[in-house]
């Protein structure tokens, strides 16, 4: 069974940064199209990020690019966002999915993420 364990959130100013990390369990992880979600409250789960198993193709939500970075470690079954310039519109909880070969999903249990002064 494949499990996703999100960690990194927290509390953080405007203007300031924070790191996520998502690990994965199982094998084939490099085979994995791996992502971040997040859910604000009162608003429907929205696609931040994205980054393919060649680990140099990554894409981004209009509202992020340039701000935060996807990468991947395979060796760790890992993939981390780094989030820079939070705003507090970045307020969410933040959730890692995993897509299989065979296009099956799965989700961490997300990571709050607060932007507050």
């Amino acid at each position: 069974q494949v499990q996703l364990v999100e960690s990194g959130g927290g509390l953080v100013q405007p203007g300031g940064s924070l790191t996520l990390v998502c690990t994965a369990s199982g094998s084939g992880f490099n085979l994995w199209t791996m992502g971040w979600y997040r859910q604000a409250p009162g608003k429907e789960r929205e696609w931040v990020a994205t980054i393919f198993t060649h680990t140099t193709l990554t894409r981004y939500a209009d509202s992020v690019k340039g701000r935060f970075t996807i990468s991947r470690d395979n060796g760790a079954n890992t993939v981390y966002l780094q989030m820079n310039s939070l705003t507090p519109e970045d307020t969410a909880v933040y959730y890692c999915n995993g897509r299989s070969p065979t296009y099956n999903d799965y989700w961490g249990q997300g990571t709050q993420v607060t932007v507050s002064s």
